[in-house]
């Protein structure tokens, strides 16, 4: 069971991660630019975020569970505890700001969030390296 628990968390952390790429990654784009950082406007680096986000929204409008969710959940299981009942986003904002929220709101507020990251893509258009 400890095998579980210890991967449940592995599977924590790099979702954590992917979070906080998509949103970092917007918020380094944007500053990006302000401050003409190149990099930011790498094609690899943009493809790759807006690839992210995509599949976030695409997943959230079609009504699939992220499969990181849905792993992380499966291990909690196998681990003996109990699994999301929600989202990832959901449950992690319960706990940390004890708000809970249809799933109406997150679907707006990724679908919001991804219009953001074509916004920036059409503002800041990406670049391949020299």
């Amino acid at each position: 069971m400890t095998f579980y628990r210890v991967a449940a968390d592995v599977i924590l952390v790099l979702h954590t991660a992917v979070v906080v790429f998509v949103v970092g990654g917007f918020v380094l784009i944007v500053l990006g630019n302000l401050r003409h950082w190149s990099w930011v406007n790498d094609l690899w680096f943009r493809c790759v975020h807006l690839g992210a986000i995509l599949f976030v929204l695409i997943s959230t409008l079609f009504g699939y569970a992220c499969p990181l969710t849905t792993f992380e959940s499966w291990l909690r299981r196998q681990a003996g505890g109990a699994g999301y009942e929600s989202g990832f986003i959901e449950y992690w904002l319960q706990q940390l700001i004890f708000y809970d929220a249809p799933a109406w709101i997150f679907a707006l507020a990724y679908t919001t969030f991804g219009l953001a990251v074509l916004a920036a893509w059409w503002l800041f258009p990406p670049r391949k390296r020299n």
